[in-house]
């Protein structure tokens, strides 16, 4: 009977910890893909003939920001789940992640602190 119980306590805890490294990686995947989304619409505004050239170098400065927080964010979910998972989260990112083709550079804000999440 004590034997028993153990293991239903054993397979609860085993549940448990399945489902709160799946809400982390969840967690971390939605901040992968906001910083995919930040890096393609940045991108798309510092490529702009509309903006001027010292908020385009601005831009750039952003742009090197975000790419290398990506890649910490990648390097993250690798440490904590795996090589594979982080191939398998970027790969899916940067397949699902993307501009509407209609997206225009004129909604760019005008302070860069707005593009911090």
């Amino acid at each position: 009977m004590a034997a028993r119980m153990l293991g239903n306590s054993i397979t609860s805890a085993a549940r448990s910890l399945d489902q709160l490294e799946s809400a982390l990686l969840a967690g971390l995947t939605d901040e992968l893909a906001g910083l995919r989304f930040s890096i393609l619409l940045t991108s798309k505004w510092e490529a702009s003939d509309t903006i001027a050239a010292e908020r385009r170098a601005e831009l750039r400065q952003e742009l090197s920001i975000l790419r290398s927080l990506y890649l910490n964010q990648v390097d993250e979910i690798a440490m904590s789940f795996g090589v594979q998972a982080a191939i398998d989260t970027k790969e899916e990112i940067e397949r699902t992640v993307v501009l509407p083709d209609d997206m225009r550079p004129s909604a760019m804000p005008l302070d860069m602190e707005e593009l911090y999440f």
